[in-house]
């Protein structure tokens, strides 16, 4: 049998401050626990170490404004590159699957990054995703996102993304930040109905989960038939959490674990430092183990005093019915939804920066294929609190784009060149068929290469 993958990064030298909920606290009483219990001297467990994601890895998913350097310190780096390890670890065969215990978080962020939003920078599940489609080869990825806060960020980076399934469940964003993640957030034409979110109302406990876990993602991952499975492990749905006002458990995490058995975990938020993680993320490793966690329980936890309300029962058979149709009508729905759009879907949208606290208007228009789902344009334009501003235009290929689109793709970049320069402060190119990223400084009239590779440049 092979081991579980524990990698941990608990990142002593990142904080938003010193007293902020999302600090160095929150992994090191959880691996002070898992120490003190034995877990790590198991056989069925096996200690990665984190590495640096390259300038590359992350200019494959995101458009870093004004550059990867200004915004991604060094620990988003090797909390991103933790994830790549574990990954890795997984692809190569040498684990049955993995947890990657790490920070700084990572599903708030989105395509265009100016800042921090939601304690994120860059979103660490989404460049593992693309990291391995392009190493491995892989198409057909599912992300089941657990954190109590919608995951927005992971939601936007494949929204139009067919093969990529996003599950989200999450307390409703009517009553929390960030205030999405509605049943009606299905995708855009190309992937509609590859992205299911499960609003969940406040209080709800581990029955209500489970039974969406049962009734609705179990038979979404079934169908689906994903390569991957991807847990955006947020532990902040825990009674305890300040943030939040869900009632689940530990021992109601180790059960969503084992039921939906990710290959690969990687920490999103919790901040019930001292009286959750720890027992949360001993209840995960355990799952993933295979170790018995019948008696793991929080000392003040009384099961009796978490009973699930007949109508929170109600309402989510609604959310499962309406979304297992929506689902399993999805190839109809995005053959009609691009021929009403015809060659181009456009659609536009605000973005508040709360941590940082930028405001950000966007416009995209998404190129619709029938082979493929091509490439995007972003329209990017950002107001910093302290008077700093940018605008951008950002090219987007998808990985396995067709020829035809790919050549489109890169002849608007080019022709922008011309065209928007008194515009813009920066025009990038994303190609991720090519693996090819490059940045216009329209101020210098200079165009560099993103992670190493300047423009012409072949791959080793």
């Amino acid at each position: 049998m092979k081991p579980t993958g524990l990698l941990f990064f608990p990142a002593f030298d990142w904080a938003i401050s010193p007293t902020h909920p999302e600090r160095e606290e929150r992994l090191l009483y959880t691996r002070d626990q898992i120490f003190e219990e034995g877990i790590m001297d198991l056989p069925q467990i096996r200690e990665y170490q984190p590495r640096l994601a390259s300038a590359s890895d992350i200019a494959r998913i995101h458009f870093c404004v004004p550059s990867i350097e200004r915004l991604a310190t060094e620990a988003h780096l090797v909390s991103a590159g933790g994830a790549l390890v574990i990954g890795d670890a997984f692809m190569k065969g040498e684990i049955k699957n993995g947890f990657a215990i790490i920070r700084p978080p990572g599903h708030h962020a989105m395509t265009v990054a100016h800042g921090n939003r939601g304690f994120c920078n860059i979103n660490n599940e989404a460049i593992m995703i693309e990291y391995l489609r392009r190493k491995y080869g892989l198409h057909r990825i599912a992300i089941v996102d657990t954190d109590v806060h919608h995951g927005d960020g992971t939601q936007e980076i494949f929204y139009h993304d067919p093969d990529v399934l996003f599950i989200s469940f999450h307390q409703d964003g009517r009553t929390l930040y960030p205030g999405s993640g509605f049943v009606e957030e299905l995708g855009w034409p190309p992937a509609w109905g590859t992205t299911i979110n499960i609003p969940l109302a406040p209080y709800t406990t581990d029955e209500g989960i489970l039974y969406a876990v049962d009734s609705l993602i179990l038979p979404l991952l079934e169908e689906f038939q994903p390569e991957l499975v991807i847990n955006s492990a947020g532990q902040d749905n825990h009674y305890s959490d300040p943030l939040a006002n869900m009632n689940f458990s530990a021992g109601g995490y180790a059960e969503l674990n084992r039921r939906i058995a990710p290959h690969i975990a990687v920490l999103e938020g919790g901040y019930s430092v001292e009286t959750a993680l720890p027992y949360i993320n001993l209840a995960l490793i355990m799952a993933m183990a295979g170790i018995d966690s019948s008696n793991l329980r929080e000392p003040d936890y009384e099961r009796r005093a978490f009973r699930e309300s007949p109508d929170n029962m109600e309402r989510l058979k609604r959310i499962a019915t309406l979304q297992l149709e929506n689902f399993r009508r999805r190839e109809e729905m995005q053959a009609d939804l691009k021929k009403k759009h015809g060659d181009f879907f456009s659609t536009y949208r605000r973005i508040y920066y709360d941590t940082d606290n930028i405001s950000e208007n966007q416009e995209i228009r998404l190129r619709l294929c029938d082979r493929c789902c091509s490439y995007r344009v972003i329209d990017s334009a950002a107001a910093h609190a302290m008077g700093e501003s940018y605008r951008v235009l950002c090219f987007s290929i998808s990985l396995y784009s067709c020829p035809d689109c790919q050549q489109e793709a890169r002849e608007a970049y080019r022709h922008s060149l011309e065209r928007f320069l008194g515009h813009y402060d920066f025009i990038y190119l994303q190609d991720r068929a090519a693996d090819e990223y490059l940045c216009f400084d329209c101020s210098g009239f200079e165009e560099r290469g993103i992670g190493g590779r300047m423009p012409g440049e072949g791959e080793d």
